[in-house]
């Protein structure tokens, strides 16, 4: 049977964009289907708005304390719409960007809401389409928690697309995305307070580092509540909830609801392939992006595997792949993760903990920010780097970096361990001076027990 397409790509987020790409680069022609901005949450409403609000408010934040470098400023001030505006405009430019590249590429971008009708072949708006293979990768949409009065608290498609701030916050959940914006929200001095379910906030960080940002962001007037479970919201101001079996509240201008992501799978027509999902909403897929229904590939956070823009591009690198006769598959062991707090936060692969638990023997090579010269003429002071590594072969097992740029430096140990390397060889690599990056290179020789730049450890 003759079909329109060789594939269509559900879903033009950062996993489904540059999988039609990549199909297209393949020899496949490719359609697009996307019924809002290409480029998804990530572009739109996530990754990219929310770092152009934090480096507006970072600049901010080092102009007040420009006192140290001789910098006096009077009556400043900052314009929360012009930054807004700010956000807006680099938004539509790569908006823009993706758009060119798709054309330049050959896919054909199909505009509304694609709804599956048939194994191959989905209705958009009014228009069929008829396709070989299918890529699922419609993305999510923030999740609001079953609790009374929840529906009027804020997410943060809410937040990204204001004008205003309000002068401050109560914040649900302590993971990647509460804890962003209370840097945002602190910065620009507006009282935050994060109310977390879990006994720690930002789950799968190691303590040393989540101790050290939790100080720091007390210093900014933040406070923290874990161990408490949510049971009311009160007319989007009020947040109540339960710890230690008592109940209690907090009250700010604003209630902020970050509790995670839910998969947008409903109402696409997935029953009509025969394609089912978990009580969750998500779709099962294996290495290979193949759900199980022949012919049929998920992507991105629809699959529940970790929702990050840089997994889902990842996926879909593989799902194309495969779709055009190629044998890819998807690893998840080596995939950094970012927070951009203040300082910022990185991690890939095992922490000494995780590590230990599978059996390994481990060698832990550490260096504080402190002592790293960059870091302290730029006025940081308050980080860390955790390289943990094979007691024997030497071989890196993980990272975790809390120091300024640490997103941008966690790709080097990313590459190290996609290539086999040890500590030997990333203590000989030589790092650029004065970069923070040297804590890299320290860390690894302090593994080695030779690290110049720390005091001597204490035998015994």
């Amino acid at each position: 049977m003759g079909y329109q397409y060789d594939v269509a790509v559900l879903g033009g987020g950062p996993g489904g964009y540059e999988c039609a790409i990549r199909c297209a680069q393949l020899g496949l022609k490719t359609a697009l289907i996307e019924a809002r901005e290409l480029g998804g949450t990530c572009l739109n409403r996530g990754c990219i708005p929310t770092k152009a609000l934090l480096h507006g408010a970072e600049i901010y934040a080092e102009a007040k304390a420009g006192g140290d470098f001789g910098l006096i400023t009077h009556g400043l001030t900052l314009k929360y719409e012009r930054l807004a505006a700010y956000k807006d405009e680099k938004v539509r430019k790569l908006v823009s960007g993706i758009e060119a590249l798709e054309k330049a590429h050959g896919v054909e971008v199909v505009r509304g809401f694609g709804r599956l009708t048939g194994p191959h072949e989905m209705d958009v708006a009014g228009r069929r389409l008829t396709y070989d293979k299918l890529i699922l990768a419609m993305g999510s949409a923030p999740a609001k928690p079953p609790v009374p009065g929840m529906d009027t608290a804020h997410t943060s498609d809410d937040v990204l697309s204001a004008t205003q701030l309000p002068s401050g916050a109560v914040i649900i959940g302590g993971g990647v995305i509460g804890m962003e914006f209370a840097t945002l929200f602190s910065a620009l001095n507006k009282k935050v307070t994060i109310v977390e379910m879990m006994p720690e906030i930002l789950p799968g960080c190691i303590p040393e580092i989540t101790a050290k940002l939790k100080a720091a962001m007390k210093k900014r007037g933040v406070e923290f509540i874990l161990g408490a479970k949510v049971v009311e919201v009160v007319k989007g101001r009020t947040v109540r909830f339960e710890k230690d079996g008592k109940l209690d509240e907090r009250t700010s201008a604003t209630v902020i609801v970050c509790a995670g992501r839910r998969p947008m799978t409903r109402d696409c027509g997935l029953e009509t392939i025969g394609l089912e999902t978990d009580r969750r909403g998500f779709i099962e897929v294996d290495e290979h992006m193949r759900t199980s229904v022949e012919g049929v590939y998920a992507i991105g956070d629809i699959t529940g595997k970790i929702q990050l823009a840089h997994v889902a591009s990842a996926q879909g690198m593989v799902a194309a792949a495969n779709c055009a006769g190629r044998d890819s598959a998807m690893r998840y062991d080596r995939v950094p993760a970012c927070i951009y707090t203040s300082p910022e936060i990185a991690w890939v692969g095992l922490s000494e903990e995780a590590a230990k638990a599978q059996g390994l023997d481990v060698v832990v090579g550490g260096f504080n920010v402190a002592a790293n010269g960059r870091s302290m003429v730029m006025n940081e002071s308050s980080g860390l780097i955790k390289l943990v590594s094979e007691k024997g072969s030497g071989k890196i097992l993980g990272c975790a970096i809390m120091a300024p740029r640490a997103t941008d430096m966690i790709a080097e140990i990313a590459a190290v361990m996609e290539l086999g390397g040890t500590v030997e060889q990333l203590a000989g690599v030589i790092h650029p001076h004065p970069t923070v990056s040297e804590i890299i290179k320290e860390a690894a020789h302090d593994a080695e027990g030779l690290c110049v730049n720390a005091m001597p450890r204490k035998k015994g």
